[in-house]
């Protein structure tokens, strides 16, 4: 299993076109018993498997999974707070649906759908655990809910994609 193949066609001093030779190599060798699965985003994957008349020939099979729904990434991120034990205020519910929409509206190139929910959701923790920091004699409820300002902080943190430490 290759996880993001494409980046096997990288710059001009890696390991990339060795290791592709390599794997078409043992690919004719071991065709009896080696299952290659390659994984990546669409258009990045056709032009991995384009760039090299070998890949084409041996890769013939594809599946291609969509993207979640606003409403699929939204119960994930409902998913996460129940299993860690967390709610959301009202606000934060709303908060939430609005940043999803967002997102999948803005369709940014780099928007991962589940893997933007789980880090959405660990932002949101973070941020609700900075908050909180500062505070003395803190009640369970306020222990285990996110709150509408905690999303907004995770969704600035993701956008600006950085690292908050708080001290």
């Amino acid at each position: 299993f290759i996880d993001e193949a494409y980046t096997l066609v990288g710059g001009l001093n890696d390991f990339g076109p060795e290791a592709i030779a390599t794997l078409l190599k043992r690919m004719e060798d071991d065709r009896d018993r080696l299952i290659v699965i390659l994984a990546g985003y669409t258009k990045e994957m056709k032009s991995f498997i384009d760039s090299n008349p070998g890949l084409q020939s041996r890769f013939t099979r594809y599946i291609e999974f969509p993207d979640y729904t606003q409403e699929e990434l939204y119960k994930i991120f409902i998913s996460n707070l129940d299993k860690y034990e967390y709610h959301l205020t009202e606000e934060a519910d709303l908060t939430l649906k609005g940043i999803i929409s967002r997102a999948i509206r803005k369709g940014d190139r780099n928007f991962g759908n589940g893997r933007f929910i789980r880090n959405l959701f660990e932002k949101a923790i973070e941020s609700q655990s900075n908050r909180l920091s500062i505070k003395k004699d803190l009640s369970k409820e306020e222990l285990i809910s996110i709150t509408d300002e905690d999303l907004l902080k995770a969704e600035v943190d993701m956008r600006n994609n950085i690292e908050i430490f708080d001290f």
